[in-house]
């Protein structure tokens, strides 16, 4: 079976939007990959580290998903990672509540020996050192794909750009593109891009879609109109499990493969903010998926003739 090492967070999250408020639920970049990732039947590890007031019951629901939780580590009398949100009535912006890193800052990643051979290594959103840590620890993997965000471009830029150059693929959103490439054209930004190191590069744009750049090829999948957004927490995380673990599943690093790869973290993405939390990617089945790719399929689907 394929292996996927995802290097990222475990973490409590309260969550208020329109519909509802929680109270500490599970979450974290690692966990919604994951997840994600764990519906391709694939082989997916998780290195993260959570303080010794993480519920057991968490740490169940992962392995009941058949992800490993080796490279999880326990540090005692330390407290988790947590973040608290709310959402805005477009479900587009948000307020940060809170955020206690509290664990987080003395994460020093510590990839499973028997996951250090493996072909995908997909970094979450961390800190740079975090995620060279983690590329260092690694034999020679077929595909590594990282995510960031605008903070580490302004805290840790040249440290953040080791990491970037030595990725096939990057995930960010429009304004971190823009922001990483000083290029307001997402065209000339991803082109830019490549150039700092990764073959790929994809431009997430929430509701609006993803863009998958490869020298100069573009291929964009729009995503799914769904009727209502309860929760929009996790679902980039979720998309990035779902691509990465339709490559690992594959095996094919293609472009072209990357655009179904694409197509996949979609999906898995739509689901994700159709309730609180990891709630609908802990129930969905293979069938739920192939029925949502039979939808993307048709959006992207058409027959035209110019006389």
């Amino acid at each position: 079976m394929s292996q996927l090492v995802a290097v990222g967070t475990v973490a409590f999250d309260t969550i208020e939007t329109p519909f509802g408020k929680t109270d500490k639920i599970l979450g974290g970049a690692a966990t919604y990959i994951g997840l994600a990732a764990s519906h391709l039947n694939v082989d997916v590890a998780l290195v993260a580290i959570v303080g010794d007031d993480f519920p057991k019951s968490f740490l169940d629901t992962l392995e009941s998903h058949n992800i490993n939780i080796d490279g999880v580590e326990i540090v005692a009398g330390e407290k988790s990672f947590y973040w608290s949100g709310r959402y805005h009535h477009d479900m587009n912006s948000r307020d940060t509540l809170a955020t206690e890193l509290n664990v987080l800052t003395q994460f020093e990643p510590k990839v499973p020996r028997q996951y250090q051979n493996a072909d995908l290594l997909l970094l979450g959103n961390l800190n740079p050192d975090a995620q060279l840590a983690a590329i260092e620890q690694m034999n020679n993997p077929k595909f590594i794909i990282m995510d960031t965000m605008n903070y580490w471009m302004n805290t840790s830029l040249e440290t953040l750009k080791e990491v970037i150059a030595r990725v096939d693929a990057i995930t960010i959103n429009d304004e971190e593109a823009r922001q990483l490439s000083g290029e307001y054209s997402l065209v000339k930004a991803a082109n830019k891009i490549q150039t700092m190191g990764p073959k790929f590069v994809i431009i997430k744009k929430g509701e609006h879609g993803a863009l998958l750049f490869h020298g100069e090829q573009v291929f964009f999948a729009p995503a799914l109109p769904l009727e209502e957004v309860f929760d929009p927490t996790g679902a980039g995380d979720s998309f990035a499990g779902g691509f990465a673990g339709y490559l690992a599943k594959t095996g094919d690093f293609s472009f072209e493969n990357l655009k179904s790869a694409i197509v996949f973290g979609t999906a898995l993405a739509s689901f994700c903010v159709e309730a609180f939390g990891t709630e609908r990617l802990k129930e969905i089945e293979s069938h739920d998926i192939q029925r949502r790719l039979s939808v993307l399929k048709s959006l992207m689907q058409f027959d035209i003739e110019l006389h």
